[in-house]
């Protein structure tokens, strides 16, 4: 990362300009299956912000200090999972101890939340770009916030447009799928603003 960009600028435009899921459509399978429902999307949101923002500060730190002394950056991807997976196993039980209704909506996509690609891809993306440790919890910490604020906004919009006279045919998957592209072009307004790279 350049070093004239500032950790603000990283923050806003991980949020905005470089939207892990509607810039580079990662996450979209529990995106789109759980924001049927307000308070599930909420849930699920914090729940993948905290994930994304501790998996990628753990995932930086064993990157550089394990894999990186040892030679063994070949091994990132399954060690970036494993860190992923603990992560969410703690989570699953935090929110099953705090909040059984929560836990009870979220269903099978709170443990899914494994195999979110867009977790997975931002420590990648951290790693890619060769940010410093700050950087990559800033990164991870915007990019949760980037895909909690895509998840809640197309609820919202969902249960407007549930009551809105739909044309048959694009009841249900199709209405969604066309929001979620109008969502994306609306952040691409966002583009020339800031820039992740």
């Amino acid at each position: 990362m350049s070093p004239d960009v500032g950790l603000i600028s990283l923050f806003f435009a991980s949020i905005f300009t470089s939207n892990i899921l509607l810039s580079n459509f990662l996450g979209m399978c529990s995106f789109i299956s759980v924001s049927k429902d307000f308070t599930s999307s909420n849930g699920l949101g914090l729940a993948v912000t905290f994930v994304m923002t501790v998996t990628t500060a753990i995932n930086w730190l064993v990157y550089h200090y394990l894999l990186i002394p040892f030679g063994l950056e070949y091994l990132r991807y399954i060690v970036f999972i494993i860190v992923i997976a603990a992560i969410v196993q703690i989570s699953e039980m935090v929110i099953e101890r705090m909040s059984t209704n929560l836990y009870m909506s979220l269903g099978i996509f709170l443990p899914l939340i494994t195999v979110n690609c867009a977790i997975l891809g931002v420590a990648l993306f951290m790693q890619i770009r060769n940010y410093n440790f700050l950087q990559s919890v800033i990164f991870g910490l915007g990019s949760g916030l980037g895909w909690w604020l895509a998840i809640v906004s197309l609820a919202a919009i969902r249960k407007k447009v549930d009551k809105s006279p739909v044309p048959g045919p694009l009841k249900g998957p199709g209405i969604t799928l066309i929001t979620i592209g109008l969502m994306a072009m609306a952040f691409m307004g966002f583009s020339g603003m800031l820039n992740v790279q």
